[in-house]
């Protein structure tokens, strides 16, 4: 058995054609396709479903995908091991964030990369929570920044590094309206646009607005934050984003952020890696950061006021 068949498996497994496969693998189809019928001699049970086209794995190519997954996660672990002992980190490390997290990755990783000079690193910023946590069992990200559940799995240890709370923004001309605080009921009178129902983000605004006994009804809604900001400045639109934000464009020239209240809350975020041993060095070393880097802090210190457009 080689790591390549493994590698193929899984490949074939994630993007449920042959073709897109091999593309991923850099590998022709054909090449593909043996290197997977000789796995399959070799372990002698069927792992696809062979038809005129694809129609998906067997029960026991799922089963096999997912000891392929781990094999190949020890595998990439073993090699980071060894040359963080010759050399320092090195390598590739890949981090998923919910999109309203997004904007504190670079607490992390600005660090973590002055730490670690021969590290790259990717960042899966529009990830849902629940896929987060796929991906990490599944060894497909090293690391999750995501909101911190009660009920985590056992399967994962966690980092807290901020509490995410949330204001209103508007156009400065509707903002003259409010005091220095506004109420989820205020907000709920506005034209808001809002993340799509979907995501972690909205569903933790639905619960809030909830709680003030109200239920939003945004007439735009989007799975990026940025692009709430971008609405809101047309001045036909507000929205309700996390005050993390704030650190990365301000309150833009011509907007207002005021805090929501009544109720007033906030839910705690935080760095998400899984409890298998010996696991990453590249997740253990980025946990190890998190853990001694105050990013409640520095999320409180917005950028200067870019001033007159």
């Amino acid at each position: 058995m080689l790591f390549r068949q493994l590698e193929y498996l899984v490949a074939l497994s994630r993007e449920r054609h042959f073709a897109r496969a091999a593309q991923a693998c850099f590998v022709s189809q054909p090449a593909l396709s043996e290197a997977i019928r000789k796995l399959e001699e070799e372990l002698d049970v069927p792992l696809v479903r062979r038809g005129r086209k694809y129609e998906g794995l067997t029960p026991e190519g799922e089963r096999i995908v997912v000891w392929a997954q781990r094999i190949l996660a020890d595998r990439d672990a073993l090699k980071n091991e060894v040359d963080a002992l010759r050399t320092g980190l090195s390598g590739r490390i890949r981090i998923g964030s919910v999109p309203t997290a997004s904007g504190a990755v670079s607490l992390l990783t600005g660090p973590f990369c002055a730490e670690h000079p021969l590290v790259t690193v990717e960042v899966r910023a529009d990830l849902q929570s629940e896929e987060i946590l796929r991906q990490l069992q599944n060894f497909e990200i090293d690391a999750g920044i995501t909101y911190l559940h009660r009920g985590l799995s056992e399967h994962f240890q966690s980092v807290p590094l901020y509490e995410e709370r949330y204001v209103l923004l508007t156009t400065a001309a509707d903002g003259l309206a409010l005091p220095t605080t506004a109420t989820w009921a205020d907000a709920s009178t506005l034209p808001l646009c809002l993340l799509t129902e979907a995501m972690q983000g909205r569903k933790v605004l639905d619960g809030l607005f909830a709680e003030a006994g109200l239920r939003p009804s945004p007439r735009l809604e989007t799975d990026s934050v940025a692009t709430l900001f971008a609405h809101v400045r047309t001045g036909r639109w507000a929205s309700i984003v996390p005050h993390t934000w704030l650190h990365v464009f301000g309150v833009p020239h011509g907007m207002r952020a005021v805090p929501l209240v009544e109720p007033a809350r906030s839910v705690p975020v935080g760095l998400v890696i899984t409890t298998r041993e010996p696991g990453s060095v590249m997740a253990r070393a980025l946990a190890d950061l998190a853990r001694h880097t105050d990013v409640a802090a520095a999320l409180e210190r917005l950028p200067a006021d870019p001033g007159p457009a």
